[in-house]
């Protein structure tokens, strides 16, 4: 039997991730599955082309294995789940983007254009196939890129049809495609694509698509137009690799560099990053939400720009740059926003702070106002803004890209700069000098407190602070000491002054 006797399915509904090797690629592992809907419009057959509009770059093909039901049913259960399947065949997910940005998720754009959902072309028989044991291939241009089997998937096919089934009727005809595995990326005009699903000796056969470039005639005036940054490239093509992206930095925040930073007063690193003659890496005017934050990460940069009504309209809504940031968010980084000191609207509120710690984001800096204020404060990650305030993005600025070089509070700040931030404020350490400063500052620290307990027996600042050459020796002598440094038979004592302004 055929894909084209397929019938117009009531539905199309497709999975997000649900397979091992996609979890593991994206680097995000969903607890749950997720799904959404795709129109019958974009349904085709094998052998039909694909179109990529003029001036778009990211259309990906994403190999799938579809179901189709046979029985209606509602409130299913898993293990009699896979009873109301009629069929499998090949499946492929195309979508394109450069429109993902403007669907909050819902994929309407990117993936719900004509002939994006292809079909076939041969449709094996569920009750003959094992549903833990269908193998699903890939092929561009004759080469394969994707290949596994439904046993790796994080949700099985039958638990997929359950939970749907408790949350809407499956009626008979409907497509449900189940998610692609590992190595889908991104297409050309003259591209050949081909999907098949395997079950033993049975097979959908190969799902043929042609990539042919189409019109571009996006009318700006309806609605949101393509765009496309690295983050989107990177999901696009599966890898910043695939996609000629250089490679981000290995982090150069070790375990033992944080340890010393986590006890490093911000403001002893300035004076040690003075003394090498920086001037300006401070992050002026931010302030935690909750006194005694100590902020320790490498950044992670977000750019917004100034309100303009129709740049609002383009880069304003759905799956914007701020969102893109918080939804990608690596352990261990800061988010850093450039919002230009603008504290007349809100950068973020509650919801992005918990996807931030739910991601494992060490932070968020912004020279921006912070929504839901309270409710962020209580959220355990550390925050630093100018204060609170009210308003939305598009009262005082557009999110607009990221990953790359901003100013945030007077301070330059590029991504895998080290941040710091306490009490006394946000700092920017570049990497390559940080840990020599942490160790100086730490140094500073330990002759700080000793000074501090001679001005408390009664000593004056000044040859103190800072010591000269007399004190000097005095705090080389018992710092030696107390580390068992110092020969008892050839300690000599300095004594403290007997005349106040007077040096020892």
């Amino acid at each position: 039997m055929t894909a084209q006797t397929l019938d117009t399915p009531g539905k199309i509904i497709a999975v997000h991730i649900s397979y091992e090797s996609r979890a593991a690629e994206r680097g995000r592992r969903p607890e749950a599955p997720s799904y959404f809907f795709k129109p019958t419009s974009s349904m085709a057959s094998s052998g039909e082309t694909v179109e990529r509009p003029a001036g778009t770059e990211l259309l990906a093909f994403e190999g799938e294995i579809a179901l189709v039901i046979g029985t209606a049913g509602r409130h299913i259960r898993a293990e009699d789940a896979w009873s109301h399947v009629s069929a499998v065949t090949a499946a492929n997910d195309w979508g394109l983007y450069d429109l993902r940005a403007a669907d909050k998720g819902s994929n309407v754009r990117n993936k719900g254009r004509d002939g994006y959902t292809p079909l076939g072309p041969e449709l094996i028989p569920a009750p003959e196939v094992n549903p833990e044991s269908l193998r699903l291939r890939t092929w561009k241009n004759g080469q394969l890129v994707q290949e596994d089997t439904t046993a790796a998937m994080i949700f099985p096919l039958r638990q997929l049809l359950a939970d749907l089934s408790q949350h809407l009727t499956l009626e008979a005809g409907d497509v449900i495609l189940t998610g692609t595995p590992a190595g889908a990326s991104v297409a050309e005009p003259g591209d050949v694509v081909e999907v098949q699903v395997d079950a033993g000796a049975l097979s959908s056969g190969r799902l043929i698509s042609t990539v042919t470039e189409g019109p571009g005639d996006f009318d700006p005036s309806l609605g949101s137009l393509p765009q496309v940054n690295d983050i989107q490239r990177e999901e696009a093509w599966g890898s910043r690799e695939s996609a000629g992206l250089p490679q981000a930095p290995d982090s150069a925040l070790s375990e033992q560099l944080r340890a010393k930073l986590l006890e490093a007063p911000v403001a002893g690193l300035s004076q040690e990053m003075r003394k090498r003659g920086f001037n300006n890496v401070t992050i002026d005017g931010v302030r935690p939400t909750r006194s005694g934050t100590k902020l320790i990460g490498t950044a992670r940069t977000l750019r917004f720009v100034p309100n303009r009504e129709d740049l609002f309209a383009s880069h304003g809504g759905g799956f914007n740059a701020q969102k893109q940031v918080f939804d990608s968010v690596d352990a261990g980084e800061v988010i850093v926003i450039e919002a230009r000191g603008e504290r007349g609207s809100g950068t973020l509120g509650d919801i992005l702070a918990l996807r931030a710690l739910q991601r494992g984001a060490a932070g968020v800096v912004t020279d921006g106002g912070v929504r839901d204020y309270s409710t962020v404060a209580d959220i355990a990650l550390p925050v630093f803004s100018q204060g609170a305030h009210p308003a939305v993005l598009g009262h005082k600025h557009v999110p607009w890209d990221a990953d790359l070089t901003i100013a945030c509070g007077g301070a330059t700040v590029q991504p895998g700069d080290i941040i710091v931030g306490d009490d006394d404020g946000v700092i920017v350490l570049p990497p390559g000098i940080a840990e020599d400063v942490a160790d100086a500052a730490l140094t500073k620290e330990i002759e700080d407190a000793w000074i501090a307990d001679q001005v408390k027996a009664g000593h004056p600042v000044d040859g103190l602070f800072p010591m000269n050459s007399t004190w000097r020796a005095r705090y080389d002598e018992e710092r030696g000491r107390a580390q068992g440094t110092v020969d008892p038979q050839s300690q000599t004592r300095v004594e403290a002054p007997a005349v106040e302004g007077e040096g020892p």
